[in-house]
């Protein structure tokens, strides 16, 4: 029953929705509802961006060490309150508390740090003089207003991500959390208003159509989604009518390629480790494995060993390896994809719904399957993990490729010569070697082709929240 109702963060202060509407916001580990988040409206939208556009002309001109203070200040803020964001976090996602305490906030205040520190530290290129009598300077200014929008699979951390890199230029932002999961961004968004002025930091709720009416607003010069191809691709549509700069880190398909050299009980270890992990919600889950002819059938039989002594379970399961899916309709669709096994695949692990309350899906492996199986080329975000055999160096690079998504990717060999050129060869924007889905602040993090464009973490991730101003001045007399 629903018994907490949120509010929007605007201009500072909590304010309720300007046409009255309201969602369910369900708990994934029971599947009941707990609280009311606001459907906003375009006069919401509107609201919040007009906030921020006031915002945004006296925050461009803080200086860069104001700019730093105050997110290292709202960092360990964040880290103060670290247990009430976990606990929010996980009643919105259903994620297990052991692992959403060591996952969720310590990366997340070390990424606010990595962003405080650059603003501080942004390079451009050294005044000169390239035409006679005349000086150039190359300026990197904010873009303007951010209009961001998260999903549902990390809230908390999605919000950081974008939000960081943002505020560290000088922008300001409107922030829509997914309709699911609003809980922890709108606390994030209370904790920050200690530390920057009014507007600077804007969170909304709502569906869909809060979303459009965030990119289509005339406000925003930015646009940044986390989220599936649909939406970006509509995201993309729409910003372009405003010419307005779009940043998509969208699905992917992660290939995982295990050679014949490899330990097999190490790689089988990491995959399932890394696609497991969040249900195997996260773009770049280890979720397709390409196996060497030798190594094949020992690997699906360590994943199928992994996949049993995987536990799942709610909150109320203290040493659970990950809890649910997000909503019903994700449990629908990775059970779909289950019960379109084609005949000659063969599930070794799991495959099944869990009975009971929440969205619970068991650890899966389905071994046998070919290129162009749904289950080999669409995204599944669920904890299924597939694999494949190839026979070559060459055909592994093929079948690698071979989908619409570029955005992380691993290989595990002994073979240091064959790591690097696999590395050269896979069209990912992200090649781990005998590891799999670790991240850093200070390397980027963003795909190619159907997974999107743009970086985040890491000073490229931060460029791309700046605009870069040529200065020329005639000094001749």
């Amino acid at each position: 029953m629903t018994h907490v109702t949120l509010r929007n963060f605007v201009n500072g202060k909590h304010t309720d929705p300007c046409e009255g509407g309201y969602s369910h916001v369900v708990d994934p580990s029971t599947g009941q509802a707990y609280a009311a988040a606001p459907v906003s409206s375009a006069a919401d939208v509107d609201e919040a961006m007009t906030a921020a556009a006031a915002a945004f002309e006296t925050w461009r001109d803080a200086t860069p060490a104001e700019r730093s203070r105050a997110l290292l200040k709202f960092a360990d803020a964040v880290e103060g309150r670290a247990a009430e964001l976990t606990e929010a976090e996980c009643r919105n996602t259903g994620k297990p508390l052991a692992v959403a305490t060591a996952d969720e906030v310590p990366p997340s205040v070390d990424q606010l740090r990595f962003f405080a520190g650059a603003a501080r530290v942004l390079e451009g290129k050294s005044a000169g003089e390239y035409l006679r009598d005349h000086t150039s300077v190359v300026r990197r200014e904010p873009v303007g207003v951010c209009a961001q929008v998260t999903p549902w699979n990390y809230p908390l951390m999605m919000a950081v991500w974008k939000i960081a890199p943002a505020l560290a230029a000088g922008n300001t932002v409107v922030l829509k959390p997914s309709d699911t999961t609003p809980v922890s961004s709108l606390l994030l968004a209370e904790i920050a208003a200690e530390f920057f002025p009014p507007g600077v930091l804007n969170v909304i709720c709502g569906y869909r159509h809060t979303g459009r009416a965030m990119v289509t607003h005339p406000a925003p010069a930015m646009v940044s989604i986390t989220g599936s191809v649909r939406a970006g691709t509509e995201v993309a549509k729409a910003a372009a009518d405003g010419v307005k700069r779009v940043h998509l880190e969208l699905g992917g398909k992660a290939p995982v390629i295990v050679f014949d050299d490899a330990d097999v009980e190490a790689a089988a270890h990491g995959i399932a480790s890394a696609g497991y992990y969040n249900a195997g919600q996260d773009c770049t889950a280890a979720a397709r494995v390409l196996a060497g002819p030798r190594v094949a059938d020992d690997l699906v039989a360590a994943l199928a060993d992994r996949a049993r002594s995987t536990k799942t379970g709610g909150l109320d399961v203290p040493d659970a390896d990950y809890g649910p899916l997000n909503n019903p309709g994700q449990l629908a669709r990775v059970s779909g994809f289950l019960d379109r096994v084609p005949a000659h695949a063969t599930v070794a692990a799991g495959g099944h719904a869990i009975d009971g309350p929440g969205f619970l899906f068991e650890p899966t492996v389905v071994s046998g399957l070919g290129q162009h199986d749904e289950m080999v080329q669409d995204e599944i975000f669920g904890p299924v993990i597939t694999v494949q055999r190839f026979t070559s160096e060459e055909e592994a690079v093929a079948l690698a490729n071979g989908v619409n998504y570029g955005l992380g990717s691993s290989v595990w060999t002994r073979d240091h010569g064959r790591a690097l050129r696999m590395s050269r060869r896979l069209d990912f924007g992200v090649v781990w070697i005998n590891t799999h889905i670790p991240f850093i602040a200070e390397m980027p993090h963003g795909g190619f082709k159907h997974s999107g464009y743009g970086k985040d973490l890491s000073m490229y991730g931060f460029e791309d929240y700046t605009r870069v101003k040529h200065v020329m001045s005639y000094f001749g007399e």
